[in-house]
């Protein structure tokens, strides 16, 4: 069983990453889609694409990953903030930067799935679930 599918979706990434895969295959449900949403209006991914399993519960999100033009990484870290026995919120007021702003803070907001920038512009905080540079 697994307790946190967020940890789950950023290790496949890194995975893939370090293999120089093109894609990457993730277990999918709503705050993985739009987790991989916010990645990607952020230049951090390509795409992505939800695929229903025929005769197996469940289904699969393909996030296609994204290489600059000579094959460096776009995406350097990923790492989970909030973990399931500490929750970290921040408000709109005292949002970190990630790596003097280079970087994005994923945010779970009452506004859906955001990055730091967005959440700013809107005015709102929330649970703070992956950073990435």
């Amino acid at each position: 069983m697994m307790t946190d599918p967020i940890s789950d979706m950023a290790t496949r990434i890194r995975n893939g990453l370090q293999n120089e895969a093109t894609h990457v295959d993730v277990p999918t449900s709503i705050l993985k889609v739009q987790v991989a949403a916010a990645m990607q209006r952020e230049g951090f991914i390509w795409d992505f694409e939800s695929h229903e399993n025929e005769g197996a519960p469940g289904g699969t999100l393909r996030i296609n990953l994204k290489y600059g033009p000579s094959g460096e990484r776009v995406v350097r870290s990923i790492k989970r903030v909030s973990k399931p026995g500490r929750r970290i919120y921040y408000g709109c007021e005292n949002m970190p930067k990630v790596l003097g702003g280079m970087g994005v803070l994923v945010l779970s907001t009452n506004q859906g799935v955001l990055s730091n920038r967005e959440a700013k512009d809107r005015g709102i905080g929330g649970e703070a679930l992956l950073e990435i540079w």
